[in-house]
Parts: structure tokens; sequence; C-alpha cells
């Protein structure tokens, strides 16, 4: 008699049951989702997505949770799929080839290891690649598009699944945009433009990665993400590899506005440009700084930022968001628009 071998489908092989969102953001905030998977491999996320459609249940794509809002109840058959497992840098053709659940703050200590300043600006971005992609993160006056050469993607309209490629001259870069917000493409890597050092950055790049990964804590901790790299920093340093001026820049503004003390998603609001005045300052002149609503407080020390600091709802969130929003709209005439994904 031939022993029959049943194969798990890729939901039943893939998915947790009954997790809980808040531990995967770095709000804190979220209910408990029926389905949440966080494949490491292209292969794995394009059979998880295929058993989706062959069941007629949709899916939510995140990477770290770093700039999201979940619901605090979710849609029972709604599948949550995290990519910050899908991690990886290495070079590939003379090129860094970076998976899009890298943490960006990893590539600001890649090019620290290469001895160049060119990927500073990633230092403290709490999140990962693949998102950075789809918003354009940006910090002061460098953006991501700026450090990339081609992004690798899969269409979830295709029926293959296959992963395809577009130069980053056909991404339609502008400020917090890209052609990734206007298709149901999914970011699953990226080629960057930054050159390869030595032979050493790469080993040590490699032994980073390898740290990362084995880490203990969950990644969407804000206080651990803080102090893991911030130890990495010190750690270079002790090596005789010293922090630039404008990394020790970004700790101190960071620690200045409290970005890491509680629960949050960093700005809540896009800056309007052609109003020109920071969100942040707006709320300054409304002198609404530090209003409390259930377990949410507009931050004391940032207007741009509503942080979680008592075990905070969904929607307490949502009503600071709508008082700034109506305030800003009362007083200077305009809406903002959310920087912050609400899902």
């Amino acid at each position: 008699m031939f022993a029959m071998i049943l194969h798990k489908s890729a939901i039943e092989r893939l998915c947790m049951r009954h997790v809980e969102l808040s531990a995967f953001s770095t709000y804190g905030i979220g209910g408990k989702a029926n389905y949440l998977a966080m494949p490491e491999t292209s292969e794995d996320l394009a059979d998880l997505l295929q058993d989706c459609k062959l069941r007629g249940m949709p899916w939510y794509i995140f990477g770290m949770g770093s700039n999201i809002l979940f619901p605090d109840e979710p849609e029972h058959d709604l599948v949550f799929i995290s990519l910050k497992n899908l991690v990886d840098l290495r070079v590939t053709n003379g090129k860094w080839h970076v998976s899009s659940g890298t943490p960006m703050s990893l590539l600001s200590l890649m090019g620290l290891m290469g001895r160049h300043d060119l990927l500073d600006f990633t230092f403290l971005l709490p999140g990962c690649l693949g998102a950075g992609i789809y918003m354009n993160a940006k910090y002061n006056h460098r953006q991501i598009c700026d450090i990339l050469d081609t992004v690798y993607y899969i269409d979830t309209m295709e029926p293959g699944l296959h992963i395809q490629s577009v130069a980053v001259s056909d991404c339609q870069f502008a400020y917090k945009q890209s052609i990734f917000q206007q298709h149901p493409w999914i970011v699953v890597g990226a080629d960057l433009n930054i050159p390869v050092s030595s032979e050493e950055q790469v080993l040590s790049t490699a032994q980073l990665l390898k740290d990362w990964k084995s880490r203990g804590s969950h990644p969407s901790s804000l206080p651990s993400f803080f102090s893991f790299f911030l130890g990495e920093v010190h750690a270079l340093a002790g090596q005789g590899i010293p922090t630039p001026q404008s990394m020790l820049d970004i700790i101190k503004y960071r620690t200045s506005k409290r970005h890491f003390d509680y629960p949050s998603c960093g700005s809540v609001f896009k800056n309007n440009y052609n109003y020109g005045v920071a969100v942040g300052a707006l709320v300054d002149q409304l002198n609404i700084k530090g209003t409390e609503y259930g377990g949410a407080i507009i931050s004391p020390h940032h207007g741009n930022m509503i942080l979680n600091q008592n075990q905070a709802k969904a929607s307490d969130i949502r009503y600071l968001m709508n008082l700034i929003s109506e305030s800003i709209d009362r007083q200077f005439g305009f809406v903002p628009e959310p920087e912050i994904v609400l899902v």
C-alpha cells in the first residue's frame, strides 16, 4: 500500500492564527488577526498570494509596521502579510542587492563600514526598504530614490506572479510618491547605485545582517530598534570607525524630539510644500500639542506626532488626527494629507 502524502496549502504552511497585530506595529496598536504570515522568500510570498487568490481571500502587505495604524477589529478573512523576514543584503553582479524586508537603517551602517557617507540619511529611519521605496522615504533633503538603481516587484495581477524589474528612472518618484502607489505591485527588493567599497565591507555587512536576524527582541519595538542601531554604531566606533557628524546630528534630533520614548509611527501628516510651513509648526501655532484623548496624546515635543502613551486604541489616534486636520483646515485653509497608512 502506498502512503498518500498530503501537502499543506501555503496559507496552512505559512500563516499564524489569531495574532495580535499590536505586536507588529511600532504604534503597539491593532486587534487580533485571524491570519498572519511572514514569508522569508519571494517564492513563499508568491505561493501565499496564489493560495489567497484561489480561496478568494483578501490580503494586506506591510513591512515592519512603522508607518501603519492597524484597526482595533480586523476583518475576519483578511490575510496580513509582513515582509520583515524577507531580509537579505548581498552583492550580485557587482551591485548591492537588498531585499524589501531589510531595515533601511542597516544601509547606513553598511555605508559606514565602506567609509562613505552616501547612506547616512537612512540611519534611524524606522522601517524596511520595501516600504521606504513604496513611499519614497526621506530625511531632510535625501530620499530613498537617490540610492536606487533597479527595483524588483511582483505584479499581483500577473497570473504567474513572477518577479519583474523597473529602472529607478521609470518609478515616478516624487515627494513621498512612487509608481508603486498606483499599481497592485509588491516590492520584493532593489539594486542600489552605491559602490561596493571592499571585500571587508561585504564580510562586515554579512555579519551585521546575521546579528540583526539573530536578535531576540521584536523589531517593531521602537526602543529595541533604537538600542540595536545605537549599539552597532558604538561597536563600530570601538573598532576604529568613527561616527560621522551627520549621524550624530540624527541621534541628537530624534532623541531631542523623543521619537523613541513612546510607541508611535513618526510624522502623521505629510508637509504641504505649497503652503510652505511644516505641519508640526502649524500645530505649534494652534497650541494643541499635549492634547490627550483616550490613551493617545499629541506629542508635547513634536506637533506632527501622535503617541500611544497608555494602551491607546486606533480610534483614539484617529480622533486626534481629525482634531489636527480640522484645526489646520479651519485656521490655515487646507486639509493635510495623512502620511500614516490607515488600514
